[in-house]
């Protein structure tokens, strides 16, 4: 199994469901491994847990078995509230029903579930139904009828054969592979480039590339290889240079590169490098676009000019590492931000999953300042962004921000502004 690719590339698909529905025993028959712990105990996963694996023929994915947001008491409300953090990151949801209900007199879709129901359909997330323990009972026909009538596909799973307590087999892993292929969103047939669309095969582009603490030892930042892949990908040229090399570099150029594309931190250095008729952008204002709205993270840029002298400006980062010395989040655009907001400003920090869970927690701020999450799948960060437009708060990323600071948002989103028009 290739667990090598990054989350942000990978298919995300949620499990959910009632407490003891079957979840953890069905992650461990998917994955053929005791990835969950499975016990008749209710309540038994308490975190999400997060299984990367390659399934064919869709590729790399990311199964995320979720605890029951059917839980009481004030330890329950915390796991559904882990559990309804995951909402905004599922491509997939993989809705587990437990048939053992129906001879009991219960029903198997009830309030319960129609919740689930809504809370995706809200996000446009497409359910499939797990019809799970069908060796304990039938599904009852008015769930059929139910399903129909909402067109949700569906597939039956019998409880692990054997005496393999900890699930990893089970009848029907194979219909509910090609269940999730029909499934699949047009954004992870089709993904959005990163910047191949902006050049023709053949042309070259310039790299900027600082090497400095924020870089992993021995390897480039993620977005930088990631654009360098979709640079050649689509038959062009790319050459990686730094901050210090690039006006030698240009130099040697007969006829002009098509793009540079800079890291944001160094704006003001390039920018006074590369000439005006050099198209000019950053890895992190292109991945606003492949990962976000880029529209709406411009305008939110634009709202830097009219902050109020104690204005409120949450940065959040996709990533949950540790800050280390000259932070771009933690310390650089916040010290960039004083130096043209003033000292008045407050300035707040989220990381990983971690955002305001209300709009009203949300609207006490007026601007959130977003990394290019990499990390992450378009549907988390487009998800973070429809909620602070209805919570009437602006959203724009890193790179757009330091361009406006840095009194270059115009140049370095113009060559990208071409699909907004």
């Amino acid at each position: 199994m290739n667990e090598t690719a990054p989350k942000g590339l990978r298919l995300h698909i949620g499990i959910f469901g009632r407490r003891n529905a079957g979840k953890s025993t069905l992650l461990n028959a998917i994955t053929r491994q005791s990835v969950s712990i499975v016990s008749d105990v209710a309540g038994t996963t308490t975190d999400p847990v997060e299984k990367p694996m390659e399934l064919l023929p869709i590729g790399p994915v990311l199964f995320i078995d979720t605890a029951g947001i059917d839980d009481a008491g004030a330890l329950g409300e915390l796991r559904a509230a882990r559990t309804r953090q995951v909402f905004d990151r599922t491509d997939i949801a993989l809705l587990v029903l437990d048939l053992s209900r129906a001879p009991a007199g219960e029903k198997v879709w009830d309030a319960f579930e129609e919740s689930l129901y809504t809370e995706f359909a809200a996000r446009r997330v497409p359910v499939l139904a797990v019809l799970n323990k069908s060796d304990l009972s039938s599904p009852p026909e008015s769930l059929i009828q139910l399903l129909a009538e909402r067109k949700i596909s569906y597939t039956v799973m019998a409880s692990p054969a054997g005496a393999d307590p900890q699930g990893r087999s089970a009848e029907g892993t194979g219909a509910l592979r090609d269940k999730i292929v029909e499934l699949l969103p047009d954004e992870y047939i089709k993904p959005r480039p990163i910047v191949s669309d902006l050049l023709r095969k053949g042309e070259t582009a310039v790299l900027v590339v600082p090497i400095d603490k924020e870089a992993p030892k021995g390897r480039l930042i993620m977005p930088q290889v990631q654009t360098l892949r979709d640079i050649l990908d689509a038959g062009c040229t790319a050459l990686v240079t730094q901050p210090e090399q690039l006006a030698g570099v240009l130099k040697q150029f007969t006829v002009p590169p098509a793009l540079v594309i800079t890291d944001s931190q160094v704006f003001r250095q390039v920018d006074a490098i590369v000439p005006q008729e050099i198209p000019l952008t950053s890895f992190s204002v292109l991945f606003a676009r492949r990962k976000g709205d880029l529209s709406v993270m411009i305008e939110g840029a634009k709202k830097l000019a009219s902050l109020p002298a104690d204005a409120r400006i949450l940065i959040a980062e996709a990533c949950s590492h540790r800050p280390i010395a000259e932070d771009i989040g933690t310390e650089k655009i916040p010290r960039l931000l004083r130096q043209k907001l003033g000292d008045g400003i407050e300035i707040g920090h989220v990381q990983g999953h971690r955002f305001p869970e209300t709009d009203t927690e949300l609207a006490r701020w007026d601007l959130v300042i977003h990394c290019g999450a990499c990390v992450w799948n378009r549907r988390e960060m487009l998800r973070r962004i429809a909620r602070c437009t209805a919570a009437g708060v602006p959203v724009t990323n890193y790179g757009l921000a330091l361009a406006w600071l840095n009194g270059i948002l115009g140049r370095v989103s113009a060559p990208l502004v071409k699909e907004l028009e």
